[in-house]
């Protein structure tokens, strides 16, 4: 009997975990990496990232890759890859804010830079989980969480907005209501819904998302039967000054 779970989405990304695992099996952080025993782990801790192929309980996994202060961080990365994958997968890795965290936790290990085998591994586990995420009408991690998280760990927008234009069905229009109710606010006021690294302005990622949406989003909503409040916001965020918010429709809250 065919499992009914596994889409080809879902097949290209176990495949890519697979590739993860194989691509970072042995790494270690280098021998002589070192951190603040009080602030991030005991000895005993460290010593576990010099050892390879051995899983962390998910606390010291968290406690990796949210800190900011390797000596070397890509290798640090490299040593969690393999485990860190599959619990973002699995919804068990928990940020602070949102898990744009963990895209800069990726790009402060600059692993684009890193060996070509190494980055097109990382690269391919990007997309191939972006796109199941976009097929999965119920997944660990919402879609626009993850897309938070591609776009600062890739430091660009586009191609993560180019694939959810080209996903016309649906479940991925469900995700983009999702997104847009949880957006709404903050595009409203100009600012970008996640803490970005990547730009050194957020007038460009906001710029291009904002744009993005006014041009698709309108008819991908009313498929989803969304609330006619929410095709509103949609359509302020094309108006600008007063125009914005002396609409009828602007919300009637603190912005």
């Amino acid at each position: 009997m065919m499992n009914l779970d596994q889409t080809p989405e879902r097949l290209r990304l176990d495949a890519a975990l697979k590739r993860m695992a194989v691509t970072f099996r042995g790494m270690t952080a280098r021998p002589d990496e070192n951190n603040c025993e009080c602030h991030w782990g005991s000895a005993e801790d460290l010593a576990q990232l010099k050892v390879p192929d051995v899983e962390l309980n998910l606390d010291l996994l968290h406690a990796t890759w949210r800190a900011k202060d390797w000596d070397d961080h890509a290798s640090v990365l490299r040593r969690i890859l393999p485990q860190f994958s599959t619990a973002l997968v699995s919804g068990l890795v928990e940020p602070f804010s949102g898990m744009e965290e963990v895209g800069h936790s990726l790009a402060s290990g600059h692993w684009q830079l890193w060996p070509a085998e190494q980055a097109t591994a990382v690269r391919e586990f990007l997309h191939a989980w972006w796109a199941q995420i976009l097929t999965d009408p119920d997944p660990a991690v919402p879609a626009h969480e993850v897309l938070a998280l591609c776009a600062e760990a890739a430091g660009t927008l586009s191609p993560w907005l180019q694939v959810w234009e080209a996903q016309t069905h649906a479940v991925a229009d469900h995700h983009l209501a999702e997104a847009v109710a949880h957006w709404e606010r903050d595009l409203l006021r100009d600012q970008l819904p996640w803490e970005t690294w990547n730009w050194e302005d957020e007038e460009e990622p906001r710029a291009e998302l904002t744009a993005w949406l006014i041009r698709h989003a309108p008819a991908r909503l009313h498929a989803q039967n969304a609330p006619e409040e929410l095709l509103h916001r949609v359509r302020l965020l094309g108006l600008a000054g007063p125009a914005r918010w002396e609409d009828p429709h602007w919300p009637n809250r603190s912005y």
